[in-house]
């Protein structure tokens, strides 16, 4: 019994890898996604090696917007919590060796709420700017980053709300997210950001 048990769970691992690698625009070496809520426009994710992307997060990856060719790349060694959502429209790009908590929101778009007399499920969507999360940095549980880049080895905050860029070394949080801490490369120290 046991050893039928073991037989099937080598056998659907080996299924998920062969089913992941042909869908998506690259699915790296040694990577994988444990149960996903959705993962929209595989074809414009690259995944690379050795990512683990964990239980119920949302990959999408769709030309919704004027934007042709959009590009979801999660880089070589990141790690992405539970419960995540991740949307590109045009650009996300997130680095190497990245770690989400679980519960965290990035997106290049927002739903327009122009028209007050239209649903706002009816109308576009807004395309904003690209967004990069640099080699090296945390996001922290239930961050939201809209629209907005983050450096490398930067510090999310828990609950923060990114809509304007942070630079590299940085500590941010907040709603909206603000930067309390930088790095000084010279005395090798976080100092506060008055």
């Amino acid at each position: 019994m046991v050893v039928n048990s073991l037989l099937f769970k080598a056998y659907y691992k080996l299924l998920a890898v062969c089913v992941y690698r042909f869908r998506f625009g690259k699915f790296g070496k040694k990577s994988r996604i444990d149960a996903p809520l959705k993962l929209d426009g595989r074809k414009n994710i690259h995944i690379g090696n050795n990512v683990h992307i964990h239980y119920r997060t949302w990959l999408g990856c769709e030309a919704l917007t004027d934007c042709k060719s959009p590009e979801l790349i999660i880089d070589d060694g990141s790690v992405i919590g539970n419960f995540n959502h991740i949307y590109s429209t045009s650009s996300i790009r997130i680095g190497k060796n990245v770690l989400t908590a679980d519960k965290v929101y990035i997106s290049d778009n927002l739903h327009n709420y122009e028209d007050p007399d239209t649903p706002i499920i009816k109308q576009p969507i807004r395309q904003l700017a690209h967004v990069t999360i640099g080699d090296g940095s945390w996001i922290g549980e239930n961050v939201c980053i809209i629209g907005a880049s983050v450096g490398k080895h930067c510090i999310i905050g828990a609950n923060s709300v990114v809509t304007h860029d942070i630079p590299d070394y940085c500590v941010a949080v907040g709603s909206p997210a603000r930067v309390i801490k930088k790095y000084n490369q010279e005395s090798g120290t976080w100092e506060k950001v008055i």
